[in-house]
């Protein structure tokens, strides 16, 4: 059997406590939650837009090459931000029959995506910077490519918190990398306008080309592990972190009715954590009785967990269940 945790409503039995979460109150907060992180999406689409014109400006009138590859990174970010959010439009839609798990793995490719952006800006930034390096080094009206550098800088990192925020309270990957992305861009930001007062302080102008190249190194980094975050998620990883958390509810649950469990495997949608569990009943239990202790568990771990939650159990024999399956099947617990 399996329950969605987006209506949880745990039926009294003796041992156990009621708790109700009203349907519509479900979908309230489910409508809340894509309408919040839609809006979040929007207004990074704009403000990167805004940074991207901003920062070309900044380069044109310098010919900084450090500047250039803090707008070289917005590019990337203006591009993974319009897939994004065709992303999270279609990760809220709901499943079809040739969908029948709906979309919601889309968010790791959008991570996927941004990440591989974020790779090929830093390798456009080392090209292009090496290249001014090797023809000569022309730099003018530092100052005031200074302080459009670091105004965007500012603006990026108060977007960036507030896009992390959004995304952590909604469960959505898509929102956390998009947030990581500026606060990364925020940084760059940041270093490049250092780097210009440097150059400006003692005249050196090398200091423009060795901060870009530090820009890139910075980013490949970033989007290296905004890639490596796409295929562990494609590849179904199991956090520890998580696993120890179903864990301990499943026991508080499971204990509270007298139940055993066993063959507990866990994944995550990038928004819903999918979670498989064996439930163990004696023997001469009826089933219409032991369905009814199932979805207590299934309905209260999904309410304990505090993520959104789609629990599928597996009801067993405790005295048999070995003998009855004629192959060997998994019986694992979460760390």
């Amino acid at each position: 059997m399996t329950l969605l945790s987006e209506a949880v409503q745990v039926p009294q039995t003796e041992g156990t406590a009621v708790k109700t979460v009203p349907k519509q109150v479900a979908s309230n907060n489910s409508a809340k939650r894509n309408r919040d992180a839609r809006i979040a999406m929007r207004l990074s689409l704009i403000i990167g837009v805004l940074m991207l014109a901003g920062k070309m400006t900044a380069y044109l009138h310098t010919g900084s090459s450090a500047i250039f590859s803090d707008a070289a990174e917005s590019v990337v970010h203006v591009v993974a931000v319009a897939f994004a959010v065709f992303s999270l439009w279609l990760s809220t839609r709901p499943a079809v029959p040739t969908f029948q798990y709906g979309y919601e793995r889309i968010n790791f490719f959008s991570a996927g995506f941004e990440g591989a952006m974020i790779v090929l800006a830093a390798g456009s930034i080392l090209v292009m910077t090496i290249q001014k390096w090797r023809h000569g080094l022309v730099l003018d009206n530092l100052g005031q490519g200074a302080l459009l550098i670091v105004a965007a800088g500012v603006l990026n990192a108060v977007l960036g918190l507030y896009l992390l925020r959004i995304g952590k309270r909604n469960h959505s990957l898509i929102l956390e990398a998009d947030g990581k992305h500026v606060l990364t861009d925020s940084w760059t930001s940041f270093g490049v306008f250092a780097g210009l007062i440097l150059v400006m302080m003692t005249g050196w102008k090398p200091f423009d080309p060795l901060i870009a190249i530090a820009v890139a190194v910075n980013i490949l980094w970033s989007g290296g592990s905004l890639l490596w975050r796409s295929i562990k998620g494609l590849l179904d990883y199991s956090d520890p972190k998580v696993g120890h958390l179903i864990r301990a509810r499943l026991d508080a649950a499971c204990g509270d009715v007298g139940l055993q469990y066993h063959g507990v495997r866990f994944r995550t949608t990038g928004y819903r954590q999918i979670i498989e569990v064996h439930l163990l009943f004696p023997y001469t239990m009826a089933l219409g009785d032991a369905h009814k202790l199932a979805t207590v568990v299934e309905e209260r771990l999904a309410l304990d967990l505090g993520i959104p939650s789609e629990i599928t159990t597996h009801l067993e024999s405790l005295e048999d269940h070995s003998a009855v399956h004629h192959v060997e099947h998994y019986t694992g617990l979460p760390d």
